[in-house]
């Protein structure tokens, strides 16, 4: 998989592309939109968009351990994709089962590391038995860490730590006050750094209840490409792009405009 990439990397690059690899984000996380819009322009049921989208994820993930980025996080399926018909949703269960099967001792061969953030409780018996199983597999690999938000809401994230906080001080009668630290430590995301940039394709401009209070200084890059027609040249150009900004964090670098 991987001695592929390295092949198609020796190429020269296209001089719009060519990456600093000592400026890479540590975390990249994307929103993977249009499939659907992808089928239907196609004439095609859209599950066939879900289904190339799914080709897309194994070389998007490809390309970021062949880079070096340290965290990979994808949406996959927000608590809000409930509401689409449900033979789209059991497709796309079958589908994760089935790239699963397929990709996870690739995975585990390259040294991927798989997590996953959301509600697995909810979804179907076979597909978290799945996920279980890459997670269990995977658990001690040191390559990139990749996290899939699977049945994943922000919202419902915060509630969730709110409530607990809420719950505990119950119990002992006393107060508690968090830190931002201290808050980020009991998210599901607690040990993952915060994304440095993150992505959606299909030229959507809103955050869907992604990583809320993770992506509060993230970079956000944006393209009208849909998911499945996005792969490695895409994900490459948002890294370049990336490199290109100035992150100041609502300070001043020594090269920003002071006026």
């Amino acid at each position: 998989m991987l001695t592929t990439l390295r092949r198609l990397f020796g190429a020269a690059p296209e001089p719009n592309t060519t990456l600093d690899r000592e400026r890479l984000p540590k975390h990249v996380a994307v929103i993977m939109d249009g499939n659907g819009r992808w089928a239907q322009k196609r004439g095609l049921p859209r599950i066939a968009g879900h289904r190339a989208g799914g080709k897309v994820v194994r070389e998007v993930v490809e390309t970021a351990a062949e880079l070096g980025v340290g965290h990979l996080t994808l949406y996959a399926f927000s608590a809000e994709n409930w509401r689409r018909p449900k033979n789209e949703v059991s497709g796309l269960m079958r589908l994760f089962e089935e790239i699963l099967q397929s990709e996870l001792e690739e995975l585990h061969k390259n040294q991927v590391k798989i997590e996953v953030i959301g509600d697995l409780a909810n979804v179907s018996e076979g597909t978290r038995r799945q996920f279980e199983k890459a997670i269990t597999r995977t658990a001690e690999n040191t390559g990139l860490h990749l996290i899939i938000a699977l049945n994943y809401s922000g919202r419902a994230d915060i509630l969730r730590t709110v409530n607990e906080a809420l719950e505990q001080s119950a119990k002992t009668g006393q107060a508690i006050k968090m830190d931002e630290d201290a808050f980020s430590d009991v998210l599901a995301t607690a040990g993952i750094p915060d994304p440095e940039l993150i992505i959606r394709t299909s030229g959507e401009l809103r955050i869907s209840n992604f990583l809320i209070w993770e992506g509060a200084y993230a970079e956000f890059w944006v393209t009208e490409t849909l998911w499945p027609d996005f792969g490695r040249a895409g994900f490459t150009q948002a890294i370049h792009d990336y490199q290109r900004r100035d992150r100041r964090f609502g300070g001043l670098t020594k090269d920003s405009d002071a006026r």
